[in-house]
């Protein structure tokens, strides 16, 4: 694949990417070894079982969360919420819940193994999952009913999290819908993989011509999707291009503000016939308002008036709930063809330290005990 982009001027060779790229490419051939760890630890810890009607709560941070949300969309009755707030108000969220399910890559955000800590301090009885890129981590030795270690390249060594989060989402996944994880996976992984070259080709053309913001369109099944898409392409971008996250419907009350003709518009088509019309009447209302830059994630081959230039969707046809681990590598390479047209270095675009690999400087404070705390007057 192309990568005429790392030569630009000015850029010093030590600034070179030695691992994002890689990382991107090579989750195709990682995705059939998720499945295969989660269905063997699954039936190791008797999960079909103890699951089983349980009212399930994933979380994690950052990118992890947004994997929680990703596979929660794809689980009945399931919640996500964010490490960062479950560490916070954990009360507000666990009544009901009779399973939590930690995702994370490196394990060892403070708030990782603290959400461990606080569920079992106020519901021992909850039942305590973790999924997680690396086994010699602090959540991995926290006080877990169960650990599920991925294949040890999906542990990006990039600052940004690429390959782990679409591992992360799909062993989700795996617990959530695993007959239909497994009856797709093979497949999708070889049209990923055949598909690549195209994604990448497109991705490097339309990072070359973006100048402005950015907006992010889906429909609210892959809002885990979009939200990650934005995300990346905030991170690798250190900030330069401004993004918006939204839905299609969304779009209009407000955010639609936020757009200008040059505004690059990344439209993920749902699968769905009826989400599709709403889709297709937002996109060609910014046509006629002259709004945005408007590219399409659609099925390869297909003919949609009103986009300015096509991406090839991964696995088009599948239910929207189960896409998001597949259609991410697109917003992965364009994120990382933005950040090699601003001369960045994708492994590390925050060089002065804004962002880290781990995040740094949370200070746990210790909770007080059921009805404890509450200020009252004498």
């Amino acid at each position: 694949m192309s990568e005429s982009l790392h030569m630009i001027a000015g850029v010093d060779r030590q600034d070179e990417p030695l691992y994002t790229l890689q990382e991107i490419l090579q989750q195709p051939v990682l995705w059939p070894t998720t499945v295969a760890r989660v269905r063997a630890a699954s039936e190791q810890l008797s999960l079909a079982r103890r699951l089983s009607g349980a009212r399930v709560l994933l979380t994690g941070a950052g990118s992890s969360a947004y994997a929680a949300s990703s596979v929660a969309a794809a689980w009945p009755g399931a919640v996500a919420v964010p490490t960062t707030d479950l560490v916070v108000d954990a009360e507000r969220y666990l009544p009901g819940v009779g399973a939590v399910i930690s995702l994370a890559r490196s394990g060892d955000s403070p708030e990782s193994a603290a959400v461990v800590d606080r569920v079992r301090a106020l519901h021992p009885e909850i039942l305590q999952l973790a999924i997680t890129c690396n086994h010699d981590s602090l959540l991995a030795q926290s006080e877990l009913d169960g650990l599920i270690v991925l294949d040890p390249r999906t542990n990006d060594r990039s600052l940004v999290m690429t390959g782990s989060f679409s591992n992360l989402v799909l062993g989700g996944l795996c617990l959530a819908q695993p007959e239909m994880v497994a009856r797709h996976t093979d497949a999708v992984s070889e049209s990923a993989r055949s598909l690549l070259p195209a994604i990448d080709e497109g991705c490097q053309r339309i990072a070359a011509g973006t100048r402005d913001r950015i907006v992010v369109l889906c429909s609210s099944p892959l809002l885990g999707w979009g939200r990650e898409a934005g995300l990346k392409i905030l991170e690798m971008t250190g900030g330069r291009f401004p993004v918006v996250t939204e839905t299609y419907l969304g779009l209009r009350h407000g955010p639609m503000s936020f757009l200008r003709p040059d505004t690059l518009v990344l439209c993920l088509l749902s699968s769905e016939p009826t989400r599709r019309l709403y889709e297709v009447d937002l996109i060609q209302e910014l046509r006629s308002k002259k709004l945005g830059y408007i590219v399409g994630i659609a099925a390869p081959g297909e003919h949609i008036s009103g986009f300015h230039d096509v991406l090839p969707a991964v696995l088009p046809e599948a239910p929207d709930d189960l896409r998001t681990p597949f259609e991410i590598l697109i917003p992965q390479l364009l994120g990382y063809h933005l950040s090699r047209c601003l001369g960045l270095n994708p492994d590390n675009p925050s060089p002065d330290g804004v962002i880290s690999r781990v995040v740094q400087g949370v200070k746990i404070h210790s909770a007080p005990s059921h009805g404890a705390g509450v200020l009252r007057t004498p």
